[in-house]
């Protein structure tokens, strides 16, 4: 148990979304069964990317739209921890904060929503021309090569927004793919038709998907020991070596790198992972598997899986991309 050196309450800072409120208050239930005595507030915030439902993601071509402002109010002291789902957290984040933990994780695969009115149940089911929902390109990108077949149409919000959407008759959406671990927070599992691991014929995740990131201040000793009794070793072995390829590639939200982490034994990771062109043509994919047993060879898997995949063709694959996105005037 932490007992905490100030009468200050601990002020838990998080977006202010159903999804995201829920996460923070996860954390504070737990923080407080661990510490009894601390007295922890939760402040919302409506950020950047949440103020702006409407435009696509690649258009917006921002790392920071969830994170910014929240890290400001950090730095400044208003805040003492943020929540954060992991796959929103740029892998640079400022010099003035630092991820104090990574609890356990929970299912990092996407998951498909059909429009409740209709039968189908699985990506194979879809006809010609079914209009999948979504604002990722990584997973626009991977369904493109896999099921041609699609169309693809921007779809933003939070969860509840996006559900409405899909099952209105009247929308173009004849489904929608978002995180399984979203839904499964939010009770709204049973609405998941199918999990799209790679496994399951459906893709690779995002960096981070299903794990929270809980960010403090650079240096801040009292917060860095009170989340410790939430961190899950392997669990942080496993993203810090997701990051990593990510900070390598020099990718971001809007680019489609997907990958897939799996302990095969007590010290041994696996990673897979892909980096596919927009319209699907072209894809570069490896599988490393490697004895990881501290945040320095975590990070050299996440190095040596990026380097092999750039060996392949995935720097080609991404400088297109960089170059054909439409500029921000």
């Amino acid at each position: 148990m932490i007992q905490s050196t100030t009468s200050k309450p601990v002020r838990i800072g998080t977006r202010r979304s159903k999804l995201a409120i829920v996460q923070a208050e996860g954390i504070r239930d737990q923080l407080k069964k661990l510490n009894p005595s601390l007295s922890i507030e939760i402040e919302t915030l409506h950020t950047a990317g949440d103020r702006d439902k409407v435009t696509a993601l690649p258009e917006i071509n921002a790392k920071s739209l969830w994170t910014t402002e929240l890290e400001e109010k950090l730095t400044s002291g208003e805040l003492d921890i943020i929540v954060h789902c992991l796959k929103d957290m740029p892998t640079k984040i400022p010099e003035t904060c630092e991820i104090a933990a990574i609890p356990p994780r929970d299912d990092p695969r996407d998951a498909l929503i059909v429009q409740s009115c209709l039968p189908f149940k699985t990506l194979r089911d879809l006809h010609e021309g079914a209009v999948v929902g979504t604002s990722s390109v990584r997973r626009s990108a991977q369904l493109s090569r896999l099921y041609p077949h699609l169309r693809f149409a921007n779809l933003r919000g939070n969860v509840e927004t996006r559900l409405a959407k899909v099952d209105n008759p009247d929308s173009e959406y004849t489904c929608m793919i978002m995180s399984a671990a979203g839904l499964e927070r939010l009770g709204l599992d049973p609405r998941i038709d199918q999990y799209l691991g790679s496994k399951d014929g459906g893709i690779f995740h995002a960096v981070g998907q299903g794990a929270l990131g809980l960010e403090i201040r650079k240096g801040d000793v009292e917060m860095q020991k009170l989340l410790e009794q939430l961190g899950d070793r392997k669990s942080t072995l496993a993203c810090l070596a997701e990051r990593e390829l990510l900070r390598t590639l020099e990718g971001g939200c809007s680019v489609p790198i997907g990958v897939e982490t799996e302990w095969v034994r007590s010290d041994e990771l696996k990673m897979a992972a892909i980096v596919v062109s927009l319209d699907g043509s072209e894809s570069v994919e490896d599988t490393i598997v490697t004895k990881i047993e501290n945040y320095d060879e975590a990070g050299k898997l996440g190095r040596d899986m990026a380097a092999s995949l750039i060996s392949g063709g995935a720097e080609a694959i991404l400088k297109a991309i960089t170059t054909n996105r439409p500029s921000k005037d």
